[in-house]
């Protein structure tokens, strides 16, 4: 059985439990459907993470059934979980913490507004505080990819990358986020479906108002350094 130092050991449990855990944030806030979405977490301190089997539903996940994978995709031999087929966004998932080292946790799912925006290959415009708080502005849209390569993962960093938003709608598929550890990139699947859908309703009542850039750059800011009990900082 393949084994790693202490340290490391704890860490790799720590993960699988978070991401087991995790993976019922989306269930409860309406994120997913059947077995479809996925969560995956970095293991501190080593080329590692940690992500969901595929096809299995949500109330049969567990920490032992989570898959660990190196950096490549590849699933580690001989341990927990390894006798199943990791997710199928997998190598997009291990080409993201490939090319963005800062990134501690990933997140897809085909949310319903979500995935309306990203089916017209629309950006999210910036037009309510709640947008230039988590996101810094606008949610882009990653180029269209078939799954099953890291070509989604490609476009996930070409999107990203310069970019203060920690969501991308891949064209006529569907967000994926990004955070400083899963639970972050968790927090910012459930944003990015509340502002599609009131941006959406917004939209159907009338001529949206941009925040001009000054506010935006104020307001995220404010969010991300002094709101709260302790200063966040912004993912960089």
């Amino acid at each position: 059985m393949s084994t790693f130092g202490p340290q490391i050991e704890v860490a790799i449990a720590r993960v699988r439990a978070d991401i087991a855990r995790l993976h019922g944030e989306l269930t409860s806030n309406g994120l997913v459907v059947w077995t479809g979405g996925n969560v995956s977490g970095r293991v501190p301190g080593a080329d590692l993470f940690v992500i969901k089997p595929s096809g299995v539903d949500y109330a049969d996940l567990a920490p032992e059934n989570m898959i660990l994978c190196d950096l490549d995709g590849a699933v580690v031999p001989e341990t927990p979980g390894s006798d199943r087929s990791p997710s199928s966004d997998t190598a997009a998932h291990a080409y993201v913490y490939r090319h963005m080292p800062e990134v501690g946790g990933v997140v897809h799912t085909h949310s319903t507004y979500a995935t309306a925006w990203a089916a017209r290959g629309e950006e999210i415009p910036c037009v309510i505080t709640a947008m230039a708080d988590e996101f810094g502005g606008p949610i882009p849209v990653g180029r269209f990819a078939i799954i099953g390569d890291d070509t989604i993962g490609q476009g996930i960093v070409e999107a990203l990358t310069g970019h203060r938003s920690r969501a991308v709608l891949m064209q006529n598929h569907g967000p994926f986020t990004i955070g400083k550890d899963a639970r972050d990139a968790v927090k910012a699947a459930v944003m990015v479906e509340d502002v599609a859908r009131t941006v959406h309703l917004a939209r159907q009542g009338g001529e949206l108002i941009p925040i001009p850039q000054d506010a935006i750059d104020s307001l995220f800011n404010r969010y991300q350094n002094v709101y709260g009990q302790a200063p966040q900082g912004a993912l960089k």
